[in-house]
């Protein structure tokens, strides 16, 4: 089977969830299919990039693209031109003539048997009428994110901007996912909305993976009994927000309790937002990218993950219960993975009751251990990057021979 795999970035530095799982999907799928990989390039990876690319593709194939900075002129130039699109803007951005002529091409020239879109915003380039079978790899409903983010904007310009670029992602995304031959989502949850609420007839759900091997405590064991840990990409609106919103109204209430709990925000770009929490708040720490974030995950006493805007499914939490971290979350944190409140992780939403849920395993350490050891028994059991590839591989070739239902 020849795959031709479209997307807007190379993948090194592995440094977000979905990258992450680009990659572990790749490096499964190529045991099965040679894979073309054409994406955007727009300065913004490693330096070893795109030589790194042979650990999960068979051929590279990039398209430059130019991508103004924020916050210069250029970039809200963008924004203005914008208002007037039907496309929203996190879509427009990415629109390439040049890379809708190279997949065409590359159909063409290259006997290609599957094409997959990875994320949603690469479709704006796929031309109609490949002559191929199609499939749209969604790793979030895009829509639901900027609806979310409309709902915790502080100010009426905002939220009035964000809730009509959630219109528009709305109406492009039912569009695109209804004229791929496939979707393929990352959660039963995200399944069910594109079919129903989208009319996806042809959509099925791959889970989430974990390399277990990796994510596994050390033989120290050492840790910091009073620190939380959170992880995750730290300019990315839905981590910014909800780190913001536990050290504003959670992590007080955890002091009541428990007056030296610190937190430890791990990921790399941290905005100014995040970095202002460290300055104004004693006991919060902002690190940046990290080279490996398991000495932080094993060091905290647990890990938080307070989000309330987000989609798809989150692989920092499969990560910390790989390392055998008890873990507390929002609903929509935890959204989409198969695990159990109570028995995997807490699931808590209101600032009181997470507050309190932070607090009951900061004081009750057995009861902490006890959740991350159920939690890694569980990802290990049946949430390693082999068998989810496996699933993967499998309707990828299903696909390309027609032979979905």
């Amino acid at each position: 089977m020849r795959v031709l795999w479209l997307k807007t970035e190379l993948l090194h530095p592995l440094d977000k969830g979905g990258k992450i799982r680009t990659y572990h999907m790749l490096r499964g799928l190529r045991g099965h299919a040679h894979v073309t990989y054409l994406t955007l390039a727009d300065g913004s990876a490693s330096l070893d990039a795109s030589s790194r690319a042979r650990e999960y593709c068979d051929e590279l194939l990039t398209v430059p693209l130019s991508l103004p900075d924020k916050g210069t002129p250029a970039y809200y130039g963008a924004l203005l031109r914008n208002l007037t699109s039907r496309l929203p803007y996190a879509v427009a951005r990415y629109r390439s003539p040049a890379m809708r002529e190279a997949i065409a091409q590359a159909v063409h020239d290259r006997g290609i048997d599957l094409v997959v879109c990875d994320f949603l915003v690469p479709a704006v380039n796929v031309p109609v009428g490949l002559g191929v079978p199609a499939m749209l790899f969604q790793h979030n409903v895009e829509a639901a994110i900027w609806t979310r983010r409309a709902q915790v904007a502080r100010s009426f310009a905002l939220r009035a901007y964000l809730a009509e670029q959630s219109r528009r992602m709305q109406a492009f995304e039912r569009q695109e996912c209804r004229r791929f031959d496939h979707v393929i989502a990352v959660s039963e949850v995200d399944r069910d909305t594109f079919r129903d609420t989208y009319g996806v007839a042809q959509v099925s759900s791959i889970p989430t993976g974990v390399d277990v091997d990796f994510f596994r405590p050390s033989a120290s064991g050492a840790g910091a009994p009073r620190e939380l840990v959170f992880v995750g990409s730290m300019d990315w609106m839905p981590n910014v927000d909800a780190v913001a919103w536990f050290v504003t109204d959670i992590l007080p209430l955890v002091r009541r309790h428990v007056s030296d709990a610190s937190l430890s925000i791990v990921g790399r770009d941290p905005t100014r937002t995040v970095r202002e929490l460290a300055a104004r708040v004693p006991g919060v720490t902002v690190t940046g990218t990290v080279p490996d974030v398991r000495p932080y995950l094993e060091r905290g006493a647990a890990v938080v993950v307070p989000l309330r805007v987000g989609g798809g499914t989150r692989l920092k939490i499969f990560e910390a219960m790989a390392m055998e971290k008890a873990v507390v979350s929002t609903h929509i944190g935890a959204e989409g993975l198969p695990i159990a409140d109570g028995k995997e992780l807490l699931l808590a939403d209101e600032p009181r009751a997470f507050a309190g849920a932070v607090v009951s395993l900061l004081q009750d350490r057995a009861m902490a251990r006890r959740l991350g050891e159920a939690a890694a028994m569980r990802v290990r059991r049946d949430f390693g990057w082999a068998a989810v590839t496996q699933q993967f591989a499998a309707l990828c070739e299903r696909v390309a021979h027609g032979d979905v239902p």
